[in-house]
């Protein structure tokens, strides 16, 4: 194509077909540059084209417990989900957590669970206490990164947005404007539970995760079916029970916590 074809087809947007030999490959859109009308294509897209360009992963339930327990973290300030796992009871808190920063609603999230061991002691393990307690604190780390991306999360701790924190470190915290998380609550014992609970502040959401029947606690230890039984008679409070048939992982997960 010559200079003033070139120049013909900026002032006009139409194709002179004579710039073109027979068998060239070479083939141009007939495009407008400004985008406007004609019918023309544009990469800039229509002025008036209002469609949604973003993609956001939307929060569904898949069962009626966790469309109870959405519910419930929408209508009350403390929430106490309760059930087997693999029914999506970290993932929902974490989700609604992240929602609910996104939008302006609190103004961080902290995310906690305690470092019990499951069998094995945390002494063996390399690098300091932060290096020895990151394998505890990775389920949540999974949960978050799945909402967001690696880097944004990142950068959301480092900005003090997201705290991720053993159950040890919650002492003697007032948590104002925050959206909390107590993951693994059946690895708490009462007096640590209590000690939890009381950290909730105003304009605060708290969701107590976990299971009773997975305790790695000695017997009698854990505190969170003792909490739940409690705070059941109060209507300020949530306490969501899910059952096996609200777990979302594969079929045998509910087959084998059935006989297990």
């Amino acid at each position: 194509m010559t200079k003033r074809s070139a120049k013909r087809f900026l002032r006009e947007g139409h194709l002179d077909e004579s710039a073109f030999s027979t068998d060239s490959k070479v083939r141009r859109l007939n495009v407008h540059v400004g985008g406007g009308g004609g019918g023309a294509w544009s990469p800039m897209g229509n002025a008036n084209d209002e469609r949604e360009q973003g993609y956001l992963k939307t929060i569904k339930p898949k069962s009626e417990g966790q469309a109870a327990l959405l519910s419930a973290i929408d209508e009350k300030n403390l929430i106490l989900a309760l059930g087997p796992a693999g029914t999506g009871k970290t993932y929902l808190a974490i989700a609604k957590a992240v929602e609910a920063l996104e939008s302006g609603k609190v103004g961080r999230i902290v995310l906690s669970r305690p470092a019990v061991e499951a069998g094995e002691s945390i002494g063996f393990l390399p690098g300091d206490m932060e290096d020895k307690l990151a394998p505890y604190l990775r389920p949540l780390y999974d949960a978050l990164t799945d909402r967001l991306s690696m880097k944004r999360v990142k950068a959301l701790i480092q900005e003090g947005l997201i705290e991720i924190a053993p159950v040890g470190y919650m002492r003697g915290r007032t948590l104002n404007n925050a959206f909390v998380v107590i993951d693994e609550a059946q690895n708490c014992t009462y007096t640590q539970l209590k000690m939890l609970l009381t950290r909730l502040g105003w304009n605060s959401t708290m969701v107590v995760t976990g299971d009773p029947a997975q305790s790695d606690l000695l017997t009698g230890l854990s505190g969170l079916a003792d909490v739940a039984d409690r705070f059941e008679a109060v209507d300020t409070i949530a306490v969501v029970r899910l059952k096996d048939k609200d777990i979302v992982r594969h079929p045998l997960v509910a087959t084998m916590l059935g006989v297990l």
